[in-house]
């Protein structure tokens, strides 16, 4: 299939040269650049969050019912990160 990619101007006379060196194609040093890019996702472990979460009881009581701003204001008081 053909497509049509952008390289910067150093780099694909670095690879014309490394093709030209190995007696090879451009062509060929990018479809082996790809597997070897493709491949490496491939094996890289998936991104895992780490549980951060602190031991507690939830809300304390009263608070089930307060909006999003009532919740920052009792989390904050006057400290930063209140409105």
């Amino acid at each position: 299939m053909k497509t049509t990619v952008e390289i910067s101007d150093p780099l694909l006379k670095a690879a014309r040269q490394a093709a030209r060196r190995d007696g090879t194609t451009v062509r060929a040093l990018i479809e082996h650049g790809l597997r070897l890019a493709l491949n490496d996702r491939k094996q890289a472990p998936a991104f895992q969050l780490r549980d951060a979460s602190v031991a507690g009881r939830g809300l304390q009581p009263g608070a089930e019912d307060l909006s999003w701003d009532e919740l920052r204001a009792l989390a904050y008081g006057d400290r930063e990160g209140s409105r």
